[in-house]
């Protein structure tokens, strides 16, 4: 097999507090790297603001990208630029910038270290399927994250293994060079649902 499957529950996640809030790791690669040494390829996490204004960490060598899941959020990035955020719209950056912002939200992160790339996109489900393949392309390796925000979905996988992914959880495909089009497909697990998936891809 050219890939490997982790499903991670949200029972499973683990929540800490911050100055602002509280966020949730939802997977770290490599899984024994370590956030609070600044130790990892890739982080990918959600967080709960709860106040105002906030400032961010300083990441230096870190690109971050951020996602508003619910609320609205201002990031004022010093010197550089502002973005107003609404639901599902996204900002990238640099960690090492000194960032602000304002507004009571829930996010979702990426964090990237030197080497990799990645992007984020939304997938709603309403009463469909959808379709797409997964290629390795040019790199050595790729990940691909499935985040269940609302509602209940199933995911099948080169029709070969099929997952159900409730609210909350995390699903992850380490896809190696040898993986040719892995094939996935999402649906409402009820025919009435509806669910709204975050995607994340990964390529280091």
């Amino acid at each position: 097999m050219s890939y490997s499957l982790k499903i991670i529950r949200k029972s499973e996640q683990i929540t800490s507090l911050w100055s602002g809030g509280k966020t949730t790791q939802l997977a770290i690669y490599p899984e024994d790297g370590d956030y609070s040494k600044r130790d990892f390829k890739w982080r990918i996490s959600t967080a709960d603001v709860e106040v105002d204004e906030s400032l961010f960490t300083h990441l230096p060598g870190i690109q971050r990208i951020i996602m508003i899941l619910d609320g609205e959020m201002l990031l004022q990035h010093k010197g550089k630029h502002r973005v107003h955020l609404h639901p599902f719209e996204q900002d990238r950056f640099d960690g090492g910038w000194t960032t602000q912002s304002i507004g009571r939200v829930t996010d979702f992160n990426l964090m990237l270290a030197e080497g990799c790339e990645g992007d984020l996109c939304t997938i709603h489900m309403n009463n469909g399927i959808h379709s797409e393949v997964l290629d390795n392309g040019e790199s050595s390796k790729r990940s691909d994250a499935y985040y269940c925000f609302k509602g209940k979905s199933r995911m099948s996988i080169d029709e070969k293994e099929t997952i159900v992914l409730e609210q909350g959880d995390l699903v992850i495909l380490n896809i190696d060079h040898l993986c040719k089009n892995l094939n996935i497909k999402l649906s409402n697990y009820e025919d009435d649902s509806s669910a709204t998936i975050i995607k994340v891809s990964i390529f280091y």
